[in-house]
Parts: C-alpha cells; structure tokens; sequence
C-alpha cells in the first residue's frame, strides 16, 4: 500500500523537488500551496500524475486529510519576501505550525518542520551547533522570520511532550539550486541574475561576510533521511554544506562562471545581517547515516547557473 504525504509549501522552491523525490519512491503526494512565493512552473510537469494532488490553501487555515507523513515548508524564505508582508509571515509560521500539528496529531502522522538557520541570528558561536541557543533581535526587520520559526519549533516540541507527536525538526542552511525564484533576493539567486543580464553585481557591506550554500539534491536527501530515523529522534538537526564562501568569493565564482562583464558595486549591510554562518552537521552524520553534502559550490553553481539561463 502506498505511504501518503502533505507537503506544505510544494510549489516552493524546496518543496516541489521534494514532491519530486516522494512521487519517485512511490508515495500518493498532496501538495498544498497559497503561491505566495510558490509558483505553478515548479509543479507543472507533476499536473496529470495521479499521485499527485494540488491543493491551493494557506496553512494559515485548517486543513483535513488522511496522510502518513507532513512535510510543513509553508513560510516565505527570502527577506525580500517575508518582510512584505511581516504579519503574515509569521502567522504562517505560528499558526501554520499549529495547524498542522494538530492534523498530525488526529492521524497519527509524522510530522517535520523545515526550520532555518536563522533560528541563530547573528551566531556568536562558529560553527553553529544545535546546543546554540541563538541571539536574535525580537524587534527587528528579520524578527517575524526568525522568531516565527523559532516560535514554530517551540510548538513542534511542546506538541511532543504534551501530546506525544511524532514530531521531526531540520535546520535549513542556506540552499540553492534550480527553481529558486529569479526575484528572491537571495543572494545566489541575486548574484546569477545579475551576471545574467549584464548588470552591476550588490554585495552588502564589504562582502567579507560568509555563508554556507547546500546543493537541494543533498538537502532533499538530508529531509528523508530525517523522516526515517527511529522515532523519539526528534532533532533538531543542522542540514547544510560546512563549506564557508565569502560573499565576494561567491561573486568571483558567478561571474567565472557566467562569462559576465557584471562589476562590483557595494551598498550598507541591511539590518541584523549575520556576519558568519556555517552549520556543524557532525549530528545529521551521526543520526542520518553518514549524511553530508556530495554537490559542492562549483558543481551546484553551474547546474543552477544553467536553470537560470532558461529563465531570464
């Protein structure tokens, strides 16, 4: 008999390749989406599989099925997005969380939440563990992003210890690849559809900054083996690339690999912008079966590179 899921999210970026993998092992896959930032192309080779379901619904409401596992991606992603529209941003955390949670409750369903590395703000620890606690500004222009999501995973674990929910949580460090929204404002995303079209390439702040950039192949895999570990794993776990790039080092790379002419040109570092961020994954290779990234930087740069090329 076939496993069912619920992904939430699965027009997304994420999302839809995670649809993806389901359908390709063999499960019945609803994908639920309000196409805030999720976008019919990423799906739309998916229309006509009868395993698969599209559902245009905001988490933010509740929902009712029958599934054995959900995958909650819901929630804008980039701060172009989610600082749009802030509220909505974080009610679709909280109260998405919560919803689903209660649906995972009532069938007995597994449950993971996408979480994010900005759980840890500006880290004053390097590399992040999942012992760090964070410093994150409540208040902030970045707060309804990361203190919604720590706020969800605050409802994951008091949905476990209160009512026993099977519940799974992954930290998302930065990830790329094809089906990243040209406008998302992240920055590979940024930095390629700027090479692209011949323009000035922005790096905020000096661009000594650094960042961690995971393949989607090697996050999409880090999420189902999360899913199938022993139950009573909870997580969190780290999912990301430890391989650390500056911004302008990321920049160098697009422009060698793009063959543009795009200068440099710099701005102001937008507020509570992390200085470092690179994840300690020694957990995901422990619990998820030697898990870690096969896709590094230059691979997964060309291969999004050439998505881009179709796009712009």
């Amino acid at each position: 008999m076939k496993k069912s899921a619920l992904v939430t999210g699965g027009a997304g970026f994420l999302g839809s390749h995670l649809c993806d993998r389901l359908l390709s092992e063999d499960y019945d896959v609803i994908c639920m989406d309000n196409f805030f930032t999720g976008q019919k192309q990423n799906i739309a080779h998916l229309i006509g599989n009868p395993y698969f379901e599209l559902v245009r619904h905001d988490v933010c409401h509740s929902y009712f099925c029958e599934v054995d596992e959900i995958y909650n991606l819901a929630c804008p992603a980039s701060p172009v997005h989610y600082q749009y529209n802030p509220v909505h941003t974080t009610k679709t955390s909280v109260h998405g969380a919560i919803n689903m949670l209660g649906l995972a409750k009532r069938t007995h369903a597994r449950i993971m939440q996408a979480s994010t590395s900005e759980v840890y703000g500006d880290p004053e620890v390097h590399p992040q563990s999942e012992s760090y606690w964070g410093k994150v500004n409540p208040i902030g222009i970045r707060s309804c992003y990361d203190e919604g999501k720590r706020c969800a995973e605050t409802l994951f674990f008091d949905y476990w210890r209160e009512h026993e929910v099977d519940i799974k949580v992954v930290r998302i460090f930065n990830t790329y690849g094809p089906r990243m929204h040209p406008h998302d404002g992240r920055v590979v995303s940024n930095f390629i559809v700027q090479a692209l079209q011949g323009q000035d390439i922005t790096i905020y702040g000096d661009g000594s900054q650094t960042r961690s950039f995971c393949f989607m192949e090697d996050l999409i895999e880090g999420f189902r083996r999360m899913m199938q570990t022993e139950k009573g794993f909870t997580g969190p776990v780290n999912i990301g690339n430890p391989g650390e790039f500056t911004m302008l080092e990321l920049a160098e790379k697009v422009i060698q690999f793009t063959g543009s002419a795009s200068k440099l040109v710099f701005q102001d570092l937008p507020q509570d912008d992390p200085k470092q961020r690179k994840p300690d994954i020694s957990l995901a290779q422990e619990k998820l079966g030697g898990w870690e990234p096969k896709v590094q930087l230059d691979e997964g740069l060309q291969r999004t590179i050439d998505y881009f090329r179709t796009q712009v």
